[in-house]
């Protein structure tokens, strides 16, 4: 997953800028072997974790997905507590203006339909492999997913 060597470039970047793993673990309340794990690939950064090291180093969470190469964005806002509703209602916007179907989705990041259906009606929040998945295979904003910006980005 490209995700976790965009997180491993990341962290080697706050380390040349004299920011440790320790301190970056410490923030998003998790050992630093948790987040070693999350930038080997070993397991994914849950949502809600990755969510926090955006808002907390001011960064786009399409940069560290790799569809942008800018780092932020004008008008970004930190979102403390990611709304599943908010965040279903997005995606379900998404996939009905490019014609997909929940089926196809579902297919795309290998869940059911149902699930796809939990995530639109936000009574489950999204993984964030099927967010990475989604937004990379589409070329569709996970900050826009999220919430983070107001207007879809074009890659």
């Amino acid at each position: 997953m490209n995700l976790a060597n965009n997180l491993k470039d990341f962290l080697e970047d706050k380390k040349a800028e004299k920011i440790t793993s320790k301190e970056i673990a410490n923030m998003l309340n998790i050992s630093k072997t948790t987040l070693s794990n999350y930038a080997n690939g070993d397991c994914y950064i849950p949502l809600i974790h990755l969510n926090k090291l955006c808002n907390y180093f001011n960064i786009s969470m399409d940069y560290l997905f790799g569809l942008t190469k800018k780092s932020k964005y004008l008008k970004m806002k930190n979102i403390e507590d990611l709304n599943a509703l908010e965040i279903g209602k997005n995606l379900k916007e998404f996939r009905k203006s490019k014609k997909i179907s929940q089926q196809e989705i579902a297919n795309l990041i290998g869940v059911n339909k149902s699930s796809i259906s939990r995530y639109e009606n936000g009574k489950s929040l999204i993984l964030t492999v099927c967010l990475y998945t989604i937004c990379t295979k589409y070329k569709v904003s996970a900050d826009y997913l999220l919430g983070r910006i107001n207007k879809p980005v074009k890659f």
